[in-house]
């Protein structure tokens, strides 16, 4: 049994970008834990109410689904994204890299971790608080006293950039709907890309029970989980990783 640290920035990303091979790796009888470095609280929503509880109590779920053995919050403040950063104190992009990085390397530590899991450089589609993941999750991988191989979770952008420039002309008739540039997630040459199919309903029961997700707009889990079977089977079953020794 190997024991594998997941780092993300909010809870349902790591059902969107890990959760079919976190779902793979604990059902082998690997121990996984989900590390979140915010609560998300600056998430779109309709949701009533504090968000961050609502999203912790969301990120809880997601990993009984994925059959994740714990669950660790680092407290940070959501920054928002970077067109609508958030203002108050404690946000996870003012906290210095080496700090935060050390609390990542602490619990690498103590779980004799050999697997670290981070984002790409571009932090995925470049939200401030995943690009702060991917060189947190390098630091963290640094100072580790067992230096664990991190995968850094991505996607071939190929496909997304050719969508995003069929898709800009009408993002003013989609309310809740914020894209990117093109220059997001990774180049096709430098991914490892994994067939998780057989982890797809895992990976969807984890998508679902990020429930304040699917509203506020059109949201990336409503469409997933709109997705009839054998659709979801081929989007949701295959999942990227930028591997770095």
């Amino acid at each position: 049994m190997a024991t594998i640290v997941s780092l993300h920035a909010h809870p349902d990303d790591e059902a969107l970008l890990t959760g079919g091979w976190l779902a793979q790796r604990a059902r082998s009888g690997d121990r996984v834990v989900l590390v979140f470095a915010t609560d998300g609280d600056a998430g779109l929503s309709d949701v009533e109410g504090p968000l961050g509880a609502v999203r912790r109590g969301e990120g809880e779920a997601s990993a009984r689904a994925l059959g994740a053995a714990r669950v660790i919050w680092l407290g940070h403040a959501d920054s928002g994204m970077a067109a609508s950063p958030t203002r108050g104190p404690g946000r996870f992009v003012d906290v210095p890299v080496a700090d935060a990085a050390r609390a990542v390397a602490d619990v690498l530590d103590a779980e004799n971790a050999v697997v670290l899991t981070g984002y790409d450089a571009n932090g995925g589609y470049g939200h401030p608080d995943h690009v702060a993941v991917h060189h947190v999750a390098r630091a963290a991988q640094a100072l580790a006293e067992r230096r664990p191989l991190l995968l850094e979770a991505t996607r071939d952008r190929t496909g997304l950039v050719r969508l995003l420039r069929v898709v800009r002309p009408l993002a003013r008739f989609l309310p809740g709907l914020t894209l990117p540039s093109d220059d997001i997630y990774a180049d096709p040459a430098s991914v490892v890309r994994l067939d998780v199919r057989d982890a797809v309903e895992a990976k969807r029961a984890a998508l679902a029970a990020h429930a304040s997700q699917a509203t506020g707009g059109v949201r990336t889990v409503r469409i997933l989980l709109a997705l009839p079977g054998p659709l979801a089977r081929r989007v949701l079953g295959r999942e990227w990783f930028v591997e770095v020794p």
